[in-house]
């Protein structure tokens, strides 16, 4: 393997590791209406023998700062739709009209944004973990090409600063976009 291959891989899934906790981050509730916080729940459709995300069964748009509406391309979805939202840890109650329901957000306590600036924290530190994980991989990746003789000594070196940096970098971000979900949680 060339080790700027190696990089680069390492890169990319770090990249992906930080991708994946801002889109974690997206569906933890601010208060504020988003098509985000409902379009990632598991729906079980027994009509279709199947189990799929929200978003692959209906339109879900935000008419209203507090108010989210999922219209099912398939109206006798729509009970399936309001039992997964209602079985879901996002503490909203849908309002079934028939072919479509409504989604009252109501205001967040000062205790339950607590609780979710502690359920923030712990996806970031998720993220962090798998970017530690990625770094790891990338290190074992210069032992053994060291050990191929792919690298020098020095090379090695130099290889393992660049993953370390890189390591550091996407640690950041991700400490970045915890310390502005943290602020929008705590925003009243």
């Amino acid at each position: 393997m060339e080790p700027d291959t190696v990089i680069l891989e390492t890169e990319d899934s770090m990249k992906k590791a930080v991708e994946y906790i801002v889109h974690e981050f997206a569906a933890v509730r601010t208060g504020k209406a988003s098509p985000a916080l409902v379009e990632n729940i598991d729906v079980n459709v027994p009509s279709y023998g199947s189990v799929m995300k929200i978003k692959a069964l209906a339109v879900i748009t935000v008419p209203e700062p507090r108010m989210i509406m999922v219209q099912p391309f398939d109206p006798s979805t729509t009970g399936d739709i309001e039992k997964a939202i209602l079985e879901s840890k996002t503490g909203l109650n849908p309002a079934n009209e028939g072919k479509h329901l409504r989604i009252p957000i109501p205001e967040l306590s000062e205790e339950r944004r607590k609780d979710m600036v502690k359920m923030v924290r712990q996806l970031a530190e998720e993220g962090r973990v798998r970017v530690r994980g990625i770094r790891k991989d990338g290190m074992d990746s210069s032992k053994k090409m060291k050990a191929d003789n792919a690298l020098t000594e020095d090379g090695q070196h130099d290889f393992e600063s660049q993953i370390q940096e890189l390591t550091n970098q996407f640690i950041k971000e991700i400490d970045n976009h915890l310390a502005a979900k943290e602020t929008e949680l705590m925003t009243v």
